[in-house]
């Protein structure tokens, strides 16, 4: 069992209240958003047919496409559309035993977030000069790490396609 340590809820409470203040905006005065739209979300796949067969055949979710694992030899990249141009996706890893790492993992490779190729530039600008460590993949792809370490993409390519595939 996990021990909770001894929180205060009232300066909990007093920093949320600084962040609401210092942070949030009423909708009318905030900014238009830098993104179109989450992408993708990519899971980690056991066993590409297995996951194919629960996501297309239990839930109903349509296969898109299969496509290379450009950054791991062997591996397939799936989607499967969730609708409103929402795409579920997967990488396998053949040759990998990430069984023992599961947990530690949990599943999650990276999220994908969909933005426009004008403000894809600027964002990867924005990062080199945030000192945000980053690796520019294909010329649309930026992938990056958050302050707790997910893994981040942000890619101009829109909804619906990657790499000049279409995948939903």
């Amino acid at each position: 069992m996990v021990e909770r340590m001894t929180i205060d809820l009232d300066t909990i409470e007093s920093t949320r209240a600084r962040l609401r203040e210092t942070y949030l905006r009423p909708a009318a005065d905030r900014p238009a958003s830098t993104a179109r739209g989450l992408h993708h979300t990519a899971l980690i796949s056991s066993d590409v047919e297995a996951t194919i067969a629960f996501y297309q055949g239990v839930l109903g979710f349509p296969l898109t496409e299969l496509i290379d694992n450009r950054d791991y030899p062997g591996s397939t990249h799936f989607f499967f559309d969730i609708g409103h141009q929402n795409l579920l996706a997967f990488f396998d890893f053949p040759g990998l035993d990430v069984g023992p790492y599961a947990e530690v993992l949990g599943g999650l490779h990276h999220v994908a977030i969909s933005v426009e190729p004008a403000r894809w530039e600027a964002l990867v600008e924005r990062l080199t000069e945030a000192g945000v460590e980053h690796v520019v993949h294909s010329g649309v792809s930026v992938y990056f790490r958050d302050p707790d370490g997910a893994r981040i993409e942000l890619i101009a390519d829109p909804l619906g396609e990657m790499y000049g595939e279409h995948v939903l």
